[in-house]
């Protein structure tokens, strides 16, 4: 998986691409943890996310959480099969997907 970063002020943009797993997961909370100071704003892209795992969801939770103290959090470009996990899953009723 990469991760790419824009910073805007406080708005803070992950483009991720590859596979969100076991794996990779930690990598994307290292991620969050060095840079959610601050942010009021976090979006995350999964335009290029092929693959979502239980561990991806984990670290998804923990970021909505934190950001449920210090902002909003959306979830954008994300593919039927990612949506079906959120779905069977419900995510889709605890993050912001557009």
């Amino acid at each position: 998986m990469t991760i790419e970063k824009a910073v805007n002020g406080t708005a803070l943009t992950l483009t991720l691409s590859g596979r969100l797993d076991t794996t990779t997961a930690p990598q994307l909370e290292a991620e969050l943890k060095a840079s959610l100071s601050g942010v009021e704003s976090l979006v995350l892209d999964f335009a290029a996310l092929d693959y979502l795992s239980s561990a991806g969801l984990r670290v998804l939770l923990a970021a909505q959480k934190q950001m449920n103290k210090q902002g909003d959090m959306v979830v954008r470009n994300v593919n039927e099969t990612i949506m079906e996990i959120f779905d069977v899953t419900g995510f889709c009723d605890i993050l912001t997907i557009e």
